[in-house]
């Protein structure tokens, strides 16, 4: 077997590995907004501006348009957010936040840190975590413009 397909070469599983235990780690934390990960950026992305139409969101989340969708109904059945047809194209939809779902943010603010935190025990020392979202930025960067 040629080296290059071992797991422990790949950087994609590494990355894959590491954003699942994220994922977990952030399960208890969101909780109590009874909030999913997916719901959580989301949300993130309302609270940093809201009444985004559908694209807008699909665009600053990252997340595929389908996905995105279920996550958005699951939200507007607990009250969260609602969905509206937009008054000049009704072809657009627009996300806005409720009062439920602004008063969630007071909530929501500690739990980036907490996070921090958590990973920090995990490792048992601290970590360059600008250095690493900047590491995270250029890749993702440059993954978006492979055609």
């Amino acid at each position: 077997m040629s080296d290059s397909l071992k797991l422990e070469n790949q950087i994609c599983h590494r990355l894959y590995i590491a954003s699942n235990g994220l994922t977990r780690l952030y399960r208890p934390l969101l909780k109590d907004l009874e909030l999913t990960y997916p719901q959580y950026i989301v949300m993130m992305a309302l609270w940093e501006k809201d009444l985004l139409t559908m694209g807008e969101l699909s665009k600053n989340t990252s997340m595929d348009k389908g996905f995105l969708t279920t996550t958005i109904k699951r939200l507007a059945d607990q009250k969260i957010i609602t969905l509206k047809t937009d008054a000049k194209d009704s072809r657009k939809k627009i996300v806005k936040l409720t009062a439920k779902g602004t008063k969630l943010k007071v909530k929501a603010e500690k739990i980036p840190e907490m996070l921090i935190c958590k990973v920090s025990e995990c490792l048992k020392s601290e970590i360059n975590f600008e250095e690493f979202k900047k590491s995270l930025d250029i890749l993702n960067s440059a993954i978006k413009d492979i055609k």
